[in-house]
């Protein structure tokens, strides 16, 4: 039993709990990075979603072709991007 612990410490024995801790560490960090985008492009990220979803809307109505609506709707997601 003695071996089997002194073993371990090559990493061996624990390589599924480092990865376990490392992909926790990562989803935190990741949580935290969505919290500050959210926080500090939300509101952008907002008016951005809205504006594609009357994009696709337009473009669905209007066919390929495209219509006046939808060129509009283009230059609002210009003139949004370059803020």
């Amino acid at each position: 039993m003695g071996e089997d612990c002194d073993s371990g410490h090559d990493g061996d024995n624990y390589g599924p709990w480092v990865w376990t801790a490392y992909r926790a560490y990562n989803e935190l960090l990741r949580d935290k990075i969505k919290k500050k985008f959210e926080a500090e492009e939300g509101p952008w990220m907002d008016k951005l979603a809205d504006l594609l979803v009357k994009v696709v809307a337009a473009r669905w109505e209007g066919g390929r072709a495209g219509s006046k609506q939808t060129t509009e709707l283009y230059e609002q997601l210009d003139k949004l991007l370059s803020e």
